[in-house]
C-alpha cells in the first residue's frame, strides 16, 4: 500500500481567489510546519513565497501535477491564529484574493523571502576627544556644534531619535564620525526615552471617559471618544495607554496620515519608559522590519501607525485608538480596498479588547452606529487647560474687493492679529499656482492630454502639472493655438496666496505647507518646527495643516474655499465639508490666547452652513443623517462600487454590463445594480473609466449577491481585457 506525503495548503500572492497545492520540500516533515510560516514556492516561471494555512492529508488536484515547495523561511510561525481570522475575515468582507490579503500584512523584504531578523537599532555617542572640545572649534560648522552638544547631554542617541529630531543630520555626523569626536554601534534594542514630563491632572470629562473606558478592558467594547478640538483626547490615549501597558499588555494607535506620526510619538514617547515602534510609509524596508518584528515579538509595547499597521502581529495586544476615525486616509484606494479604522473594530472584535475612535467631527457610519446601541459615545465638550473654542464667522465676500482669493477685510483682520503678535493661518485646500490656464484672446486652455482636466500652473517651478496623471511640461512663452502672449493664470492655489502674503505683509515671515513644500523627508516637521517656535508668523496650506497639530500662537484661521461642498457631486461632500471647517477652526486659540476664525463664502445664507456654524457639528449631523435615510444611502444601506478602465470605452461599459447582469442573475431582490455610468473624470492617464454601483438595505444580502456574480464574472474574457475592481464601502464615489 503506497503512502502519500501530505500536502501543504498556502496563500499565495495573486489575484485569484483561491489557495494553492504544494507538496512539501525534500527531508521537511510537513507536519511539524505550523499555520503561519513562510515557504519559497515555485509559481509557473516566478518563484514567490507563500503562507502556510495548514497541512492536510491529499488535495483535489491530481498529485502529479503537485510541484514541492522550495523551502520553508521560516523556523516559527510570523502571523498567529488571530490575525489569520482577522485577514480571513478582511478578504471575504472585501472580496479581495487572499493571498494578496496575507501579502498586504508582511513587510516588504518578508515578501521577498529575506530572514525575519532584527537587526537592532544605531546608536551614537560622543567620544572622550569629542567631550572635551569647545564651541571656538565649531565657529564655521555650527549644525556639527549642535548635533555634538546634544550627543553629549544625552549620552547616547538612537538613529530613530535623531530621525525625529534633525534633518538630513546624516552628512553631519559623519564629519563628525571622521574626526574622532563621534562612534556608532548597533545595539539589539529600541530606544527608551530618558526624561519624565509633567502629567498635567484630568479634567472631569477626560477623567470619566478614562474611567469609563478602563472598565471594559477586559473584553471588546467600542467607543466612540467625541471631542471637540483642543479638548485633551490625547492626554485621554495616553493615559489609557499607561494602563495598559502597565498591566503587560501592547496598544495599538492608528492616525490617518504620515504627517501626524511625529509629533504623536513625540507625546508618547516623552510620557512613556517603553520602546514604541512606528509604521508607516516613510519609513525604509529595514526599518519597517524591524517595528514589525519587535511588536510582534512585544518588545514594543506601543505601536503607532497609518492604517496598514492595524495588520500588524502582536504578542498581547489589550487596546487599540483609532485618532481621527473619520478621516478618509483610512481607506486604502488601491489594490486591498480596505478600511483601516473597520479592520480595527473587527481587530478588537476578534481579540475581545476595547476600541476607541475619537475625533472632534465623526463620521455618520460612527454616529450611526452610537444611534444603534453599537457604540458608546463619550463627550469632552470643553477645551483643556483655560482655552476656549473659537466661533466661526461667516464672511460675506460678495460686493467685496478681492485680491488673488484673498478679501480685503480678511486682510485687514489679519493685520491686526499680526500686530498683537499673533500668528495666522489661511486654509486652501488647492496647490500650485493656478488651477487653470487660459488664452484671453482665443479661449484655449491648458487640459491634461490623458486626463479630463485642467493642467494645474506651478509658477515657481514654471510648470504646468496634472494632478492626477502626474504629467508636466513646461509653462509655455505663448499661446500654442493662436500664438497670443495673453495667457492669463485662472483660479487660486497656495503658491499663488503664497504671492500675494509677501506682497502684502512683507515684514512677516510667510511658510507654505502643502505637498510641494514638503517633499523630502523631514521637511514637514522641520517647517512645523519653526512654526511653532515662532519663526512664521503667517501660514497657508492644504488639508495637511487642518488636523491634529497644535500651533499655540495662532489667533486667526482663514478659510478660503471649504465652502465648494455644497455642490459636490459625491453625496458625502456636505460631510467633509464640514469635518474639514471645523478641523481647521480647531487650529485657532488653543492657548491662553482666544482664537478667531474667518470662512470667507459667497453664500452665508445657506440653510446648511447656518445650521453648521450656528447649531454646530453634531445638529448638522443628524441633518445630514435623516437625509441620508431619505435618499437610502449609507449608513442606512450597504454599497459597493465596480470601477473599471480600459484603452477604449465600450469595453469598460460592455463589462460593466457583464457584471450588472450576473447581479441581476443572483436572484436577490434586495440588490439593486444602478449604472454602468461613465466615471465623472471620464479619461485619466489615458485610460477610459466607468462604474457600476451595487447597493442593499441589507449588507447580508449584498455581500452574497457579489460573491455569485463574481464567480460568473472573474474568469470572463471581457474581463481580462479591463482592469478593473471592487470597492466594498467607498468613501469616495467617483
Amino acid at each position: 500500500m503506497t503512502s502519500f506525503q501530505p500536502v501543504l495548503r498556502l496563500f499565495v500572492p495573486c489575484p485569484l481567489r483561491k489557495t494553492f497545492d504544494y507538496l512539501p520540500p525534500a527531508d521537511v516533515e510537513a507536519y511539524a510546519l505550523a499555520p503561519g510560516v513562510r515557504l519559497k514556492i515555485p509559481f509557473g516561471r516566478r518563484k514567490l513565497v507563500g503562507v502556510l494555512l495548514e497541512v492536510v492529508a491529499d488535495s483535489e488536484v491530481d498529485r502529479a501535477a503537485l510541484k514541492p515547495a522550495i523551502e520553508v523561511l521560516d523556523s516559527e510561525p510570523l502571523l498567529d491564529a488571530q490575525l489569520f481570522q482577522l485577514l480571513d475575515w478582511a478578504s471575504r468582507y472585501y472580496h479581495h484574493p487572499v493571498g494578496e490579503v496575507y501579502q498586504a500584512a508582511l513587510p516588504v523584504l518578508l515578501r521577498q523571502g529575506e530572514a525575519a531578523e532584527f537587526k537592532g537599532a544605531v546608536f551614537w555617542r560622543a567620544t572622550a576627544e569629542g567631550c572635551e572640545l569647545s564651541e571656538e572649534r565649531f565657529k564655521r560648522a555650527p549644525k556639527q556644534w549642535q548635533v555634538l552638544q546634544w550627543l553629549r547631554r544625552a549620552g547616547q542617541v538612537s538613529e530613530f531619535e535623531l530621525n525625529a529630531a534633525l534633518e538630513n543630520w546624516r552628512p553631519v555626523v559623519k564629519r563628525l564620525a571622521e574626526q574622532g569626536w563621534v562612534v556608532s554601534e548597533r545595539l539589539p534594542q529600541m530606544p527608551v526615552t530618558r526624561a519624565p514630563v509633567e502629567r498635567p491632572a484630568l479634567n472631569h470629562e477626560q477623567a470619566q471617559a478614562v474611567t469609563e473606558i478602563s472598565a471594559g478592558l477586559a473584553g471588546f467594547h467600542p467607543f466612540l471618544l467625541n471631542g471637540i478640538t483642543g479638548s485633551g483626547k490625547t492626554e485621554v490615549y495616553l493615559t489609557l495607554t499607561e494602563q495598559v501597558i502597565a498591566s503587560g499588555r501592547q496598544v495599538l494607535v492608528l492616525v490617518p496620515e504620515i504627517g501626524l506620526t511625529p509629533q504623536l510619538v513625540e507625546r508618547f514617547q516623552a510620557r512613556l519608559h517603553v520602546p514604541i515602534a512606528v509604521l508607516h510609509s516613510g519609513l525604509n524596508d529595514q526599518e519597517r522590519l524591524d517595528a514589525w518584528l519587535i511588536a510582534r515579538a512585544g518588545t514594543a509595547p506601543l505601536v503607532i501607525g497609518t492604517r496598514s499597521a492595524v495588520l500588524t502581529p502582536f504578542k498581547d495586544l489589550g487596546l487599540v485608538i483609532v485618532d481621527e476615525e473619520h478621516d478618509a486616509s483610512f481607506k486604502q484606494q488601491e489594490g486591498f480596498r480596505y478600511s483601516g479604522r473597520d479592520v480595527a473594530v473587527m481587530r478588537a472584535r476578534l481579540g475581545k479588547i476595547p476600541v476607541v475612535l475619537g475625533s472632534a467631527t465623526p463620521s455618520l457610519e460612527t454616529l450611526y452606529n452610537v444611534a444603534q446601541g453599537r457604540y458608546r459615545e463619550l463627550r469632552l465638550t470643553q477645551r483643556a487647560g483655560n482655552a476656549v473654542p473659537p466661533k466661526i464667522h461667516a464672511l460675506d465676500v460678495r460686493h467685496q474687493p478681492i485680491q488673488e482669493g484673498v478679501s480685503r477685510p480678511l486682510i485687514q483682520l489679519m493685520r491686526q492679529h499680526l500686530e498683537a503678535n499673533g500668528q495666522v493661518l489661511l486654509f486652501l485646500n488647492r496647490r500650485g499656482f493656478a488651477p487653470a490656464l487660459l488664452c484671453h484672446d482665443c479661449g484655449w486652455s491648458a487640459e491634461c492630454k490623458r486626463c479630463d482636466t485642467h493642467m494645474v500652473l506651478h509658477q515657481a517651478d514654471r510648470r504646468l502639472r496634472c494632478h492626477h496623471c502626474l504629467r508636466e511640461i513646461p509653462l509655455m512663452p505663448a499661446c500654442p493655438a493662436c500664438g497670443s502672449a495673453e495667457l492669463r493664470a485662472v483660479g487660486h492655489g497656495t503658491e499663488r496666496i503664497e504671492e500675494l502674503l509677501k506682497e502684502q505683509f512683507p515684514e512677516y515671515p510667510v511658510c507654505r505647507l502643502d505637498r510641494d513644500t514638503t517633499r523630502r523627508k523631514g521637511s514637514l516637521d522641520r517647517m512645523l518646527d519653526e512654526v511653532r517656535q515662532g519663526k512664521y508668523r503667517i501660514l497657508i496650506g492644504t488639508q495637511m495643516i487642518a488636523k491634529g497639530h497644535h500651533f499655540p500662537d495662532v489667533t486667526l484661521v482663514g478659510i478660503l474655499n471649504a465652502e465648494q461642498g455644497l455642490y459636490s457631486a459625491d453625496f458625502r461632500g456636505l460631510e467633509r465639508m464640514a469635518q474639514q471647517i471645523l478641523q481647521v477652526a480647531g487650529r485657532a486659540g488653543r492657548m491662553e490666547r482666544p482664537g478667531t476664525v474667518v470662512m470667507q463664502t459667497h453664500h452665508p445664507d445657506h440653510p446648511l452652513l447656518q445650521e453648521l456654524l450656528g447649531a454646530g457639528y453634531m445638529q448638522f449631523a443628524q441633518t445630514l443623517l435623516a437625509e441620508r435615510r431619505q435618499a437610502e444611502l449609507p449608513p442606512y444601506t450597504a454599497i459597493a462600487l465596480f470601477r473599471a478602465e480600459a484603452s477604449r470605452k465600450e469595453l469598460t461599459l460592455s463589462f460593466l454590463e457583464q457584471v450588472r447582469d450576473a447581479l441581476r442573475a443572483t436572484g436577490i431582490a434586495e440588490v439593486l445594480a444602478l449604472g454602468p455610468v461613465m466615471a465623472p473624470m471620464e479619461r485619466r492617464a489615458g485610460r477610459y473609466r466607468a462604474q457600476l454601483l451595487v447597493q442593499s438595505d441589507k449588507r447580508s444580502a449584498l455581500h452574497e449577491a457579489l460573491d455569485l456574480a463574481l464567480r460568473e464574472v472573474e474568469g470572463s474574457a471581457l474581463g481580462r481585457k479591463v482592469r478593473w475592481s471592487l470597492d466594498v464601502d467607498p468613501v469616495e464615489t467617483f
